[in-house]
């Protein structure tokens, strides 16, 4: 099988993201894990346009061994000399050259005639073979250049030594058809390409939502390379999306017949890797690493994935680096769903249970929006009256400010009425909260997420606390609310504790030698 050439541009085209800013270490960090994931080039970015950029590029090219590093340039002196000069450590370093070629670029970017763009490339590509056998080169905005001058100058760049003809549809304008076509025509017309072996790549913005489309089309009409960014971020809508091209590739493979050197189960650590550094966060349905990609909620679906995965799902999860696809349990989950979940969670029900308890489960996910395990729980516990010897808030007492240590005195009541009282510090007023309910209910756990929200408006506006707990392995959640962000603070951790309390009695039937 042959194979494609994935050029990733993350760290260049994907950084010109509004916002997406990363520092040097972020940009080799992402640089050593796009080498692991078998990236054949980086494009570590555009050393001409600032003095960190261009460290940014000599440092990676000092330091990647696996992946060609390549640096941008426009076909101006300084900027091959810089480029140049950043990439030659590399133990495979490349310089990407581009000009702009379509007539609205000439006229009114460039104000140049064809000839003059035609010596200048030309020239350009000559100065970047001075420091590295491998050169790219760009006609910039090439689907919307004649194809009778796009022929010329391809022509002209193969014969001044350009190993790579990159044919961007620089402001996403093309459509699958024509761009692939422009691909075709380029072959049948030039000989050349292959004579000298010149590899054609694809290189797509996402403008009208096609960037991959048109890239799989050029490589249905002969390109051998890819250019694309993690997530698809970029200029504008973003750039054709790494982890959809191999994916597709690796999942039709019965049309594509091509396949890339990626490591697939590197993608999803990636994806979230780019979101971190670059602050940029990946919509919920984004295709392969979306939060909902290897979702199910609808209940036929579910019945059909706890059957046979394949019904309703084309990739493993596994090969993207997910260890397993969710099934949300929400409004539209059916029987089979909520049943497979009590077993999960480790109920041994009646089908009456079930049934009582899966009413129930109705009632509450028409009222919110993803129903948790620990919101199942609650309901099953509270079916099954294992919610005895829970405590409650009686009484909260902070003292915080400005040269203070924050201290925290908590009054908890059981079940039985009895109440008890104690005080902790802490590094702030809900550290000291939390650290006080610790010693009183001496259950140690981890706190792993803490969010607030105004869930009113107004000076009295209510506020919601949700947090998320871990212990022994387990992710307990809980939820407070209060017109006291404190109190309301107290009453989520408690409410996480009380959960954990519930889950740990029930296990103490199931498993007499459990403990908390």
């Amino acid at each position: 099988m042959e194979t494609l050439r994935i050029f990733d541009t993350t760290l260049r085209d994907g950084e010109q993201s509004p916002g997406a800013t990363l520092s040097q270490p972020e940009k080799l960090e992402i640089a050593r894990y796009l080498e692991g994931m078998g990236v054949d080039i980086i494009e570590a970015g555009f050393p001409i346009s600032s003095e960190g950029d261009f460290e940014s590029v000599r440092i990676i090219a000092s330091e990647i061994t696996k992946s060609t590093v390549c640096g941008l340039a426009r076909c101006a002196p300084k900027d091959i000399e810089r480029a140049g000069e950043a990439v030659k450590v590399a133990a495979k370093g490349r310089i990407h050259v581009f000009c702009a070629t379509s007539k609205i670029h000439r006229e009114h970017k460039l104000r140049k005639g064809k000839e003059e763009i035609l010596k200048l490339s030309v020239r350009s590509i000559q100065q970047a073979l001075e420091y590295t056998k491998d050169v790219e080169f760009s006609p910039e905005d090439a689907s919307r250049t004649e194809l009778e001058f796009l022929e010329e100058i391809v022509h002209a760049a193969i014969e001044a030594g350009a190993t790579t003809i990159n044919l961007p549809d620089t402001v996403g304008y093309a459509t699958p058809k024509t761009y692939g076509e422009i691909f075709s025509h380029l072959l049948k017309k030039l000989p050349i390409i292959k004579e000298k072996n010149v590899i054609l790549s694809a290189h797509c913005h996402d403008d009208l939502g096609l960037a991959v489309a048109n890239s799989l089309s050029a490589v249905e009409n002969g390109a051998r390379q890819v250019e694309c960014t993690i997530n698809g971020i970029g200029e504008r809508a973003g750039n054709a999306a790494l982890e959809e091209i191999v994916m597709i590739l690796k999942t039709r493979s019965d049309v594509y017949k091509i396949g890339s050197k990626i490591d697939s189960t590197k993608i999803f650590p990636a994806s979230r890797m780019v979101s971190t550094l670059t602050g940029l966060a990946v919509q919920r349905n984004k295709a392969i690493v979306g939060q909902n990609a290897f979702a199910h909620e609808s209940g036929i679906h579910q019945d059909g994935i706890l059957k046979f995965r394949e019904t309703y799902e084309i990739m493993d999860p596994a090969s993207v680096g997910l260890p397993t696809n969710v099934l949300v349990m929400g409004k539209h989950s059916g029987r089979a769903a909520f049943r497979d979940r009590v077993t999960v969670l480790g109920y041994k029900m009646t089908d009456e249970q079930i049934e009582s308890a899966f009413v129930q489960f109705k009632a509450l996910a028409d009222k919110k929006k993803e129903v948790f395990d620990e919101d199942i729980e609650a309901i099953i516990d509270q079916s099954l009256d294992m919610s005895a010897s829970l405590w409650e808030l009686a009484g909260l007492q902070v003292v915080a400010g400005s040269n203070t240590t924050p201290t925290a005195t908590v009054t908890l009541r059981d079940s039985t009425g009895e109440t008890v009282t104690d005080a902790s510090v802490g590094d702030g007023p809900v550290d000291a909260i939390y650290s006080a309910i610790q010693r009183l209910t001496k259950i140690e756990v981890k706190l792993v997420d803490y969010r607030i929200r105004a869930i009113t408006k107004g000076k009295d506006a209510q506020g919601e606390v949700q947090i998320e707990l871990e212990h022994s392995g387990k992710r307990i959640r809980g939820r407070g609310r209060s017109t006291d962000i404190l109190e309301a603070s107290a009453l989520a951790y408690l409410a996480s504790i009380n959960r954990l309390r519930s889950l740990n009695q029930r296990e103490m039937l199931v498993h007499p030698h459990a403990a908390v």
